[in-house]
């Protein structure tokens, strides 16, 4: 069953063509990875499958909802974790999650969930304290509140050390052991090989490749992910 649904997804800046003709599914318990170059159009197909920006033209479905014209079941089930989580400068780390806590009619308690993101030592520490890799990891606890259906993470590994990034990895691995559906984004081609199931490439808007990382890496002749993001951006020209 399919839990996200994009078909033709257009959306324009001006000029630019941020999203260009864009269509994919992502099915329901799957690791879903968005990769391309920086201003791909990445976070403004999240964005838009959260409810943040419409589309020009195109349809999108989120668990069965337009997360344009029916904004509240969509938000209500998933978690969504961007590249940027502001939050009131003086807030500590379990006033934030009990904070968002109370958006949510079904929530998870704070402090296991602080545990599980490795940051039960900094509960009461201020959350803009905290390094680039603890923030990181706070955002993921802040999207995993209402103990989502599917869950959006924009770059949950960027500035996170190695431990932290495999601590990621194994909550990633645990909700799609659980039933939850994943869609990620993230430069680190290592991360998409490793945990997902089937990813997409995006350049300039458009769709280059899409498929399972070990049938496109034998299809294009590539040693690995890393390889074959090489090739098919510069075959696109970027």
């Amino acid at each position: 069953m399919a839990v996200v649904e994009v078909r033709d997804m257009v959306k324009t800046y001006n000029s630019v063509h941020a999203v260009d003709g864009v269509s994919f599914t992502v099915e329901k318990g799957a690791v879903f990875g968005l990769l391309g170059p920086n201003g791909a159009g990445k976070t403004t197909i999240i964005e838009s499958l959260v409810g943040l920006r419409r589309p020009d033209s195109g349809t999108l479905s989120v668990l069965g909802h337009d997360p344009v014209r029916s904004p509240t079941p969509v938000r209500e089930k998933v978690g969504v974790q961007l590249q940027v989580t502001s939050l009131f400068p003086r807030i500590r780390v379990v006033e934030a999650l009990s904070l968002f806590a109370a958006l949510y009619p079904r929530t998870q308690d704070p402090d296991g969930l602080l545990k599980r993101v490795g940051l039960e030592g900094k509960r009461r520490a201020a959350a803009q304290s905290l390094s680039g890799g603890e923030k990181q990891r706070l955002a993921l606890a802040l999207a995993l509140i209402n103990d989502p259906e599917l869950v959006f993470l924009d770059e949950p590994s960027a500035g996170v050390d190695p431990l932290g990034r495999r601590a990621i990895w194994e909550i990633i691995r645990e909700l799609q052991s659980a039933g939850k559906t994943v869609f990620l984004t993230t430069h680190l081609m290592d991360e998409a090989e490793k945990l997902c199931d089937e990813v997409l490439f995006l350049d300039r808007g458009k769709c280059v490749a899409k498929g399972p990382p070990g049938e496109l890496i034998s299809r294009r002749e590539a040693e690995n992910l890393d390889d074959l993001y090489v090739k098919l951006m510069q075959g696109s020209g970027a």
